[in-house]
């Protein structure tokens, strides 16, 4: 917790997080605790896929050949389950990020851990197959290049 002289920073947040049904299944993944947070406008939601214009619910998608920092370097994609590309909305939505965390000055974000956009340690490998690897996602790769700090909803409960 900050000092009470410390002014809490604002943070972005993963949508899902706070309850919004934004995930590919329509559903979230509600954290508790960061309602106290967002009552005191610490918090901005985003959910980069859905900022990239795909539609809530969407078919599952996964990076193929690499993480989201292969994709922003052009080294992978992002597919979903059907084989459709979908890098170009990932790559418009971890922009939409970056482009909210520094106009409001945000140093930090808390991201869902396995998202090919939000993934911060682990994503899945792209074969549909429940397979976790160690990797980013693509909003998570574009933010940290950014120097903005990136955590999982697993580092944040710790």
């Amino acid at each position: 917790m900050p000092s009470q002289t410390e002014v809490p920073q604002p943070m972005l947040v993963s949508a899902c997080l706070l309850g919004l049904a934004t995930r590919y299944d329509g559903g979230h993944c509600r954290l508790d605790g960061l309602w106290e947070l967002a009552a005191r406008g610490l918090i901005v939601p985003i959910c980069p896929e859905v900022a990239g214009g795909l539609p809530t619910p969407r078919p599952p998608a996964e990076c193929q050949g690499g993480d989201g920092a292969a994709v922003l370097d052009g080294r992978a994609a992002v597919r979903t389950c059907h084989g459709d590309d979908v890098t170009a909305a990932f790559l418009a939505g971890a922009r939409a990020a970056l482009e909210a965390a520094r106009a409001l000055g945000i140093r930090r974000a808390l991201l869902k851990e396995y998202s090919p956009s939000c993934g911060s340690r682990w994503i899945y490998d792209g074969s549909f197959r429940s397979r976790l690897v160690p990797g980013q996602g693509v909003t998570a790769a574009l933010l940290r290049r950014h120097g903005i700090e990136v955590l999982s909803e697993e580092e944040w409960e710790k």
